[in-house]
């Protein structure tokens, strides 16, 4: 079988381990690599970044915020894109009241309160069945450690200047899987329908009993979402 390079990218406060549970079936397809979307404050920056060490064509996917610099990448660069993939993520700009939310939790980060921060925003992250998961929680919680405090300032101040890129999606013709959970509290099921029907031929996978953590929640029904992708 023919090998195709596979390129995933985190989300806000999401390292590596966020695809942890993916990474035995993507690499049945192709080499896996993980992005670093931690060293610039514009998603431009980061996309340009990312893509200055990527393989010269590849597969690619994006969680949370990794899709708004998927989003990027495929304005910078549509001929290296082979297959995209969507998890948990919107095509929108920042909102007023999200952007809000984002400037206090800057301003806690700064205050030195960045665990705090990661701690309360768990509980909106996953699923109701979840929110008392203490195993979840603690990874949760280590991937925000691995970011880092200046980089998530980074990461928030990128996904407040997002632009809208609802007006791309029609220019997007390459195999495209949207993934969202059923109970996503951050990204609302709409959005992810919005992709689907604004991409050529895009798939929705509904993940149940997942919030917006869907591919530690249940890595299983993220994975057979993926195989179907990259098989296609």
């Amino acid at each position: 079988m023919a090998t195709t390079p596979i390129l995933m990218i985190p989300g806000i406060n999401a390292s590596a381990r966020v695809f942890q549970g993916q990474m035995d079936t993507l690499w049945r397809f192709g080499p896996v690599t993980i992005a670093d979307h931690r060293q610039a404050a514009t998603m431009a920056e980061i996309a340009r970044g990312i893509l200055a060490d990527a393989p010269p064509t590849f597969a690619l996917g994006g969680f949370s915020m990794g899709g708004y610099i998927a989003f990027e990448v495929l304005r910078q660069a549509p001929e290296r894109v082979l297959k995209l993939a969507l998890i948990d993520t919107t095509a929108r700009p920042d909102t007023s009241e999200g952007s809000e939310k984002r400037r206090q939790q800057i301003e806690l980060t700064r205050a030195g309160k960045h665990e705090l921060v990661a701690s309360q925003a768990f509980a909106n992250a996953v699923h109701p069945d979840h929110a008392e998961d203490a195993a979840l929680k603690a990874v949760h919680l280590e991937m925000a450690r691995t970011i880092g405090p200046e980089a998530f300032i980074r990461q928030q101040e990128a996904t407040m200047s997002r632009p809208d890129s609802r007006p791309d999606l029609g220019s997007i013709r390459v195999p495209t899987a949207i993934v969202i959970g059923e109970a996503d509290k951050i990204i609302p099921r709409e959005h992810a329908t919005e992709l689907r029907d604004g991409i050529n031929a895009a798939t929705l996978t509904i993940i149940e009993k997942a919030g917006h953590l869907a591919p530690i929640e249940q890595p299983a029904a993220v994975n057979a979402a993926l195989e179907a992708w990259l098989a296609g």
